[in-house]
């Protein structure tokens, strides 16, 4: 397994293999709503399974200490693996470095449980979403 910070751009199009792997055939999401908020400008992880692209995550910065980690996705077959896990530190990692003491991930309610594993807490008061996108707001200090 190999985490890399997204800086060239065939690791930018392992970030949309994944996107388009895990939102568009598993989820039915359009194109453009999975794609539509991304800009040349954001920052992203990957994971690796040897050659292929398995797991991603974008990183958004609210202020100078608090971020968001966004658009988390794994491919089906790679999930349950810890490749998520891994997205999900790289990321951290990266914030961390950058003066973040606290982030933010909108987890659909169906993947909590992944989150509170990895020390977020649920806000329940703080939901939005229907059906299989039905989120929480979830939260970590650093």
């Amino acid at each position: 397994m190999e985490v890399m910070r997204v800086t060239k751009e065939w690791q930018r199009a392992g970030v949309h293999y994944v996107r388009a792997a895990a939102m568009l055939r598993e989820f039915n999401v359009t194109l453009d709503l999975e794609f539509e908020e991304d800009t040349p400008e954001c920052t992203y992880i990957l994971v690796l399974d040897g050659n292929i692209p398995v797991s991603t995550c974008r990183l958004h910065y609210l202020d100078e200490h608090t971020g968001k980690i966004e658009r988390v996705a794994t491919v089906g077959e790679y999930r349950g693996r810890g490749f998520g896990a891994a997205a999900i530190h790289g990321a951290e990692e990266w914030m961390k470095e950058k003066g973040v003491t606290k982030i933010y991930i909108n987890s659909r309610t169906a993947a909590v449980g992944f989150y509170e594993k990895l020390g977020y807490t649920p806000d329940w008061n703080n939901k939005s979403g229907s059906g299989t996108f039905e989120c929480v707001m979830t939260e970590k200090t650093l």
